[in-house]
């Protein structure tokens, strides 16, 4: 007998929207699927793209970034800063031979816990749908810190 795969999912949301989103959706008990995981982060600019493939590594099957509706970020374009972020990692994944719809961005007004509900159950079926993470837990070539390179020199 084969278990049916069950996608774990990491979504970094911005404070002041999506997480707020998030909340609202708990509170008035929306439901959405538990594969979910919520990390909060201030704004989804900050979030680096080494967070994204870090989580693919140690063994998410998907991970999204929200941040808060265009033209409307509380830190100006730290959106917009996420969104490019997002669709460098992908192309990277892609080139990698790796689907690039495990990472995904999106936009959520704080008011929205529909809209949050929707797309944490849109990413669990496409991740449930590409089937498990090719790179769970083997690692990735990672560059070497600027201080690795300087042992050893006179």
């Amino acid at each position: 007998m084969t278990e049916e795969f069950e996608p774990q999912i990491i979504a970094f949301c911005c404070e002041y929207c999506s997480y707020a989103a998030a909340d609202l959706a708990g509170s008035i008990r929306m439901s959405y699927p538990p594969n979910v995981k919520v990390v909060l982060v201030p704004c989804s600019g900050r979030v680096d793209p080494i967070y994204l493939l870090h989580a693919l590594e140690k063994g998410a099957d998907g991970v999204y970034v929200t941040g808060c509706e265009e033209g409307g970020c509380h830190f100006l374009t730290g959106n917009l800063k996420a969104k490019k972020r997002v669709a460098y990692i992908r192309k990277m994944l892609d080139e990698m031979g790796i689907e690039q719809d495990r990472v995904q961005m999106f936009n959520i007004s704080a008011s929205d816990a529909p809209e949050f509900a929707r797309v944490a159950k849109l990413m669990t079926e496409k991740i449930r749908a590409l089937g498990p993470n090719p790179i769970k837990g083997k690692g990735m070539a990672r560059p070497q810190s600027d201080l690795s390179v300087l042992e050893g020199q006179p």
